[in-house]
């Protein structure tokens, strides 16, 4: 098998500070024209993976134990200046908030070419051509957005301008943070539409963290559910959709609305987001169908059948075969 554009083995965070451990040996895997989705609550340890790739973790958090590799090349211990390198050429990455990525002082234009010529050796006439070649793909009105500034364009519009920025580099890998935070539901519909499409015409593999399960389940190959900065499912999303296996991921699928709905509320999660135990499983405190050991015995991961991983005591002794239910 080819190369993985980015693998993670073990990777974990931890804040200097008050040694906290905020990411638990996470391990990830996205290949050549793959999307995994890696979903969970906020402050699950999502944005936190994609800072760790970029080499953009805040001060005071360090990677202590674990591995990042971008196309085969471990890279977690590179110099800045060889990180510099590598954001652009390799890794691209679009955040939740789309005005961070633009200067408002000078044109849309002006800041593509800029970006470019940073990272690429090409006239300015070629870096002009290239950025309107990808405003147009990004299905913007490339010349008047090319001479505009940002405060004259729409919220979506920007997003565009943001996602091709990153994409004009042909990245090997794209991480996507929520990148339709900010934007209506239609609107980011079609931001996603728009990255999925962009993805299949370059190649790239994409890393798309959001807390709305449903968005991955429309687009995503692959799906690494977390939980309190752990890995509790992982696998194709097809059999994750049919099959979940882990408690947390089984209410984040029974809690999505839909049409043909007819129950007057829709089942939440219990208790408050975040309530993580630090002891047993992290999401003991909140599972409907915890057991004893649950409380004390640290996960074990189970494999069940393609390669569909999760962390459960449920399947750890005979009796509790069967007791998650499959979400048909």
């Amino acid at each position: 098998m080819a190369t993985p554009v980015l693998q993670t083995n073990k990777l974990s965070i931890t804040n200097r500070k008050n040694n906290k451990q905020l990411l638990h040996g996470l391990d990830l895997t996205v290949h050549k024209g793959e999307m995994l989705g890696l979903v969970g609550e906020s402050g699950s340890g999502k944005s936190l993976t994609a800072s760790a790739i970029m080499g953009l973790l805040p001060k005071g958090l360090f990677i202590n134990q674990g591995t990042i590799y971008v196309e085969g090349e471990e890279i977690q211990q590179l110099h800045p200046r060889q990180y510099q390198r590598l954001r652009g050429k390799k890794l691209g990455m679009i955040f939740q908030d789309y005005n961070g990525s633009l200067t408002p002082f000078y044109s849309i234009g002006k800041q593509m070419i800029e970006t470019i010529r940073t990272h690429q050796s090409c006239s300015k006439q070629e870096a002009n051509e290239r950025v309107v070649e990808f405003l147009e793909r990004v299905k913007l009105p490339a010349q008047r957005v090319f001479s505009s500034y940002p405060f004259e364009l729409s919220g979506g519009q920007k997003q565009r301008v943001a996602i091709a920025m990153v994409m004009m580099l042909k990245p090997s890998l794209l991480i996507a943070d929520e990148p339709t935070t900010a934007l209506d539901v239609l609107t980011g519909e079609r931001i996603l539409d728009l990255i999925k499409e962009l993805q299949s015409d370059l190649g790239c593999g994409v890393l798309f963290i959001t807390h709305h399960i449903s968005d991955v389940l429309k687009r995503a190959d692959q799906v690494a559910v977390l939980y309190g900065g752990h890995r509790v499912e992982y696998g194709e999303m097809k059999r994750i959709k049919q099959h979940p296996k882990h408690p947390f991921t089984e209410l984040l699928l029974q809690s999505q609305p839909s049409i043909g709905n007819q129950l007057e509320r829709l089942p939440v999660i219990p208790g408050e987001p975040g309530q993580i135990s630090t002891a047993g499983c992290p999401f003991v405190h909140r599972c409907p169908n915890r057991l004893e050991r649950c409380n004390v015995e640290a996960l074990r991961e189970t494999v069940f059948a393609e390669n569909h991983r999760a962390c459960c005591h449920l399947y750890d002794q005979k009796e509790s075969k069967g007791y998650v239910s499959e979400v048909n």
